[in-house]
């Protein structure tokens, strides 16, 4: 059996932490001086990925490219520059041999969402977020049932439901939940998006994530922020919080403030085989997030299409990319939240911590 080849574009998240990791003076240094060494860069290659094995027998490669350009330069800078920039990136994969190419984090959103990437290479791109949106709703509906929450008795909200991931996790949960609360903040968007999702949900929209929150149970939110958008005192006790969002959407001060609200990352995935990617971007060995993981499968299937492309994505792709990812073993892989393990007492202690704030009456903990 032949092996499928693959390339995925990754970036500086936290511009000060990922730099100080190969120079230690950068934690030293302003970040927009960083920013500026960033901006004089070139893309780069920064390692090599063996050991794919999916359970039909399917063997795949890849390589890690790296876009010197963090978070707010993507989001500020000229969008045509950007895309410059990325599809250098991705010319470094496409002559590694890639037959396909995934966008990580904000290299997905700049401009048309990898329509004009494409476009500029030639191989295949995908953004990954078909299999996002997937691992996403999988995990917010199975640590809400570990907290003791029963989705069809629940409210969730989606936080950056305007957005091509949030629109797609809003039409699938309103087939789950009862009530949806839809938080954007483009009205004319929001009232888009409570159009087109249907479902025996209740859809309530606002442009308040403050006042919204109190409502809702479950939440996943999937922002393109660079800054937090999610408060500790947004939130009502023995909450469930997934958040997609890289950066994130979530502040620290939830963790170190409400220890009964349970946060989680999305998307964390067991990739199979004796993966190693050469390269530590913060998660246990063999596992991804699912962005990464949508393009390993299909260079695993060897399907070197741009399969999750530009702002509109679909249900049906979301379910048939679940599927290929069941057939060649990769699944959710646990919950992290902040860089740590989310362990089974840790989860007993935030429902125990929960109960005691709402047998109070604490309406935010």
């Amino acid at each position: 059996m032949s092996v499928g080849h693959f390339g995925f574009i990754i970036h500086p998240l936290s511009v000060k932490e990922d730099m100080a990791r190969k120079y230690a003076v950068a934690r030293y240094l302003p970040t927009r001086l960083l920013e500026w060494g960033l901006k004089r860069m070139s893309p780069m290659m920064v390692s090599h990925i063996t050991g794919v094995a999916g359970c039909d027998g399917a063997r795949a490669e890849g390589v890690f490219v790296g876009c010197p350009l963090g978070p707010r330069q993507m989001l500020e800078l000229d969008p045509a520059y950007v895309i410059g920039r990325i599809i250098e990136a991705g010319k470094l994969a496409q002559d590694a041999g890639a037959r396909i190419v995934g966008l990580g984090a904000f290299t997905s959103v700049v401009g048309d969402a990898g329509v004009s990437i494409a476009r500029g290479l030639d191989i295949a791109v995908t953004t990954g977020n078909s299999y996002t949106v997937h691992t996403a709703i999988e995990g917010a509906l199975e640590a809400a049932r570990l907290m003791g929450l029963d989705p069809a008795r629940s409210a969730a909200a989606v936080v950056g439901c305007t957005g091509s991931i949030g629109r797609v996790i809003s039409q699938m949960l309103a087939a789950v939940v009862p009530h949806l609360i839809l938080i954007g903040r483009d009205e004319q968007r929001l009232r888009e998006v409570a159009e087109q999702t249907r479902g025996p949900a209740q859809v309530a929209t606002s442009t308040n994530t403050a006042d919204s929150l109190h409502a809702a149970d479950i939440v996943v939110t999937v922002t393109s922020a660079v800054d937090t958008v999610i408060e500790p005192e947004f939130l009502r006790p023995g909450a469930v919080v997934c958040d997609v969002a890289r950066p994130r959407d979530v502040s620290r001060r939830v963790a170190d403030q409400r220890p009964d609200v349970l946060v989680i990352e999305g998307g964390v995935v067991a990739v199979p085989g004796e993966v190693d990617f050469g390269f530590d971007f913060g998660f246990p060995p063999r596992t991804a997030y699912a962005c990464m993981s949508e393009t390993i499968i299909l260079a695993l299937e060897q399907r070197y299409e741009s399969y999750s492309l530009g702002r509109d994505l679909s249900a049906a792709k979301v379910t048939e990319i679940a599927q290929l990812a069941t057939k060649h073993g990769f699944r959710l892989a646990g919950f992290r939240s902040f860089e740590r393990e989310v362990t089974s007492e840790h989860i007993e202690r935030t429902r125990e911590l929960a109960e005691r704030a709402r047998n109070r009456g604490i309406p935010g903990g």
